[in-house]
């Protein structure tokens, strides 16, 4: 005999709207607690097909009824990866550009999806030549565009945590940072926006996208224009720099750091800035890069203002870097 949960879960999939819609907003309710999750986890092979397929329901109100409850429970590693292998990953993709009203949703279900390892290759489509990247650089797309849309909500602002997310991996760093697509390009203009989660998620993925400084250094230095003021403008301090500090500086850097300004307030942000920095300039060429741009100079001001112990340290790190190299080179 079928229990209640079987029973509602075969709703899912009835060819009534009203049954389908009554169903589902039970579903619903059920993930907006742990014991509610923990019991459809325990029937996640039933429950999990019927309830993905609802993401491209006809129905505008059933599928936004099954986003909410897909972003509850793929909260939970272990179900965001079954998601992951029922094709949730794609079927989110394609939902988002066909209902723009379920974006933000969608892009909250690919933050959590992407915790997971399967998610990621998911989303980076590893393993399919002619289309590894395609989604990343469709999230991009609209994350960049939606920056300046004027609207009370931005949908994809989201898409700055799933950057962070898909560039821990070394196939995300490396979609990133492939200079045909020109993604981190695109990602790093957005380091000034005023939206502290673009604004941090832009900085994280930057900083993971650094730890390939080592075999990709001529492809983060190919948006220097864009890097460096991403880079060292948090971590430049309050001062007025003089002209002549400003003579030894790119346009970017000089006309920034030529009047008063907001001072980077997340340590977070200081602390990711300066880790990239550390890590760019480990190598010779990013050393000289960095010169090249007066970048000492400003570390060495945002260093007198700094209060933050640990982003004290991070400036303290590329500092005996840089003496410790200055000699030799």
């Amino acid at each position: 005999m079928a229990t209640e949960l079987e029973e509602l879960v075969e709703f899912l999939s009835s060819p009534s709207p009203q049954l389908r819609k009554a169903a589902i907003d039970i579903v619903r309710g059920l993930t907006g607690s742990n014991e509610g999750i923990q019991t459809l986890a325990s029937h996640s092979s039933l429950a999990l097909p019927p309830l993905s397929r609802l993401l491209q329901d006809s129905s505008p109100d059933i599928s936004s009824a099954s986003a909410d409850a897909l972003i509850n429970l793929s909260q939970v590693s272990d179900l965001a990866s079954k998601l992951v292998s029922l094709g949730i990953v794609g079927a989110a993709m394609e939902v988002m550009h066909k209902r723009t009203e379920l974006s933000q949703k969608l892009v909250m279900l690919l933050v959590n999806l992407t915790q997971v390892e399967a998610g990621v290759s998911a989303l980076l489509q590893v393993g399919d030549e002619k289309m590894e990247g395609l989604y990343v650089a469709k999230l991009v797309r609209s994350f960049t565009r939606s920056s300046s849309a004027e609207s009370s909500e931005d949908a994809f602002e989201h898409v700055a945590s799933i950057l962070v997310n898909i560039s821990k991996s070394e196939a995300g760093r490396r979609v990133l940072l492939d200079p045909k697509r020109a993604l981190l390009k695109q990602v790093v203009r957005q380091s000034d926006s005023t939206n502290p989660i673009r604004k941090k998620g832009v900085c994280g993925t930057i900083r993971n996208c650094c730890f390939e400084a080592d075999n990709q250094l001529q492809n983060l230095l190919i948006i220097s224009e864009y890097l460096w003021p991403a880079l060292l403008l948090p971590v430049s301090g309050k001062k007025i720099y003089s002209d002549e500090d400003r003579s030894k500086m790119p346009p970017e850097l000089s006309n920034a750091l030529s009047h008063e300004r907001e001072v980077e307030e997340d340590p977070e942000i200081r602390k990711q800035s300066l880790e990239a920095i550390y890590m760019i300039s480990m190598q010779e060429a990013g050393r000289k890069a960095l010169w090249a741009v007066n970048g000492p100079r400003i570390l060495q001001v945002g260093y007198e203002d700094e209060e933050d112990p640990k982003v004290m340290e991070a400036y303290e790190q590329i500092g005996s870097l840089l003496v410790d190299n200055d000699g030799a080179e």
